[in-house]
């Protein structure tokens, strides 16, 4: 299903959930989010959702942070500065506050503790999306679906190995959509009835009507509810029309034949970011990093890094066998490790 690009745009405001702690990245998370770690030579984590966001016309975005989020405040104050055209354009990072107890207890208490934000600016949608994934996306299409199946909920799903579905929210959808069961991190994850090696996965990617994430939050917070995936989500498929949005529908511009098409990756683990990396590079990479009808934004970043080659970080070591192997992100991909801030507290 293609977005029509010409159709008058809704007005959708984006939370990203950039808090993770990433535990299972250790040692590379000791002293960076999850979502603040480089990817690629020149951009991090993060950019994926805000390049897919901003590609697809939804920029006014804020940018839920926690852990660790010193590099992250670093990268989006220096490099994701939108130009105005007339409209509310930003990216910005929002932390917990003081007097709502200073930490989020999960994804959705992270939202509901700004409601405020989403009061203020009054959208008819709000797309909530996890900061830590790797792919292309044009949410607009994602936006049609949403409008045309009437849906109160969406959810952006993937095909995933049976064997690694205990890792994400599984769905069980009819045929157009409908989601009648979502178990968060089952052990015994729901097979796809036509594919019992695989699983429909949850990629993190949201879109509520706005009253309706206002009044889930809102009931959540009354009676103790802290995640989506674990409370809201199982819940209004009870109440409300929640649909999958199928991701191996989505088409992007400039994809090569070569490409893995859909392509997305959780790269939570050392071995998954690893190959991840792997993806990009070659003459025909599974993921190109540098389609420039879909681009990565920002484009590229400047020398405000200077490199730190401390030798102590023996931490490093299995990264610098990987860069050696990987020639063409290798001494970016060191670098943004061993970063300082040139001329920065």
């Amino acid at each position: 299903m293609k977005a029509d690009m010409k159709a008058a745009p809704k007005e959708i405001m984006a939370i990203v959930l950039a808090g993770g702690e990433g535990s299972r990245l250790r040692p590379l998370t000791t002293n960076h989010s999850k979502p603040a770690l480089p990817f690629g030579g020149s951009f991090r984590i993060v950019d994926f959702v805000l390049s897919n966001l901003v590609n697809s016309g939804i920029d006014s975005i804020y940018l839920l942070a926690q852990y660790k989020p010193e590099s992250l405040i670093e990268h989006i104050q220096a490099n994701w500065k939108l130009a105005p055209n007339g409209r509310r354009r930003f990216v910005k990072v929002v932390l917990p506050q003081r007097e709502q107890g200073g930490q989020f207890r999960g994804t959705a208490d992270a939202v509901c503790q700004n409601l405020a934000l989403i009061e203020r600016h009054a959208p008819e949608m709000v797309a909530v999306f996890a900061a830590d994934h790797v792919y292309r996306m044009d949410v607009r299409q994602m936006v049609q679906f949403h409008c045309e199946c009437d849906a109160d909920v969406t959810v952006a799903a993937t095909q995933v190995p049976i064997e690694q579905a205990s890792s994400f929210g599984i769905i069980a959808a009819g045929h157009n959509g409908e989601i009648w069961d979502f178990q968060e991190k089952p052990e015994a994850p729901i097979a796809i009835p036509s594919s019992p090696d695989r699983a429909y996965a949850s990629m993190g990617n949201y879109l509520f009507n706005t009253e309706v994430l206002v009044d889930a939050l809102e009931q959540a917070l009354r009676s103790g509810e802290t995640d989506f995936g674990s409370h809201i989500l199982p819940r209004l498929i009870h109440t409300h029309h929640v649909h999958a949005y199928d991701f191996s529908n989505n088409s992007v511009p400039g994809i090569q034949p070569h490409e893995e098409q859909a392509y997305w990756r959780d790269v939570g683990t050392l071995d998954a970011y690893e190959s991840a990396h792997h993806d990009t590079i070659g003459s025909m990479p599974r993921f190109n990093l540098h389609n420039p009808h879909w681009p990565m934004l920002p484009a590229l970043l400047d020398n405000r890094y200077a490199i730190d080659i401390a030798p102590s970080r023996s931490h490093h070591r299995k990264f610098s066998n990987i860069a050696a192997s990987v020639n063409p992100i290798s001494s970016a991909f060191l670098a943004e490790f061993d970063t300082v801030l040139a001329g920065r507290a």
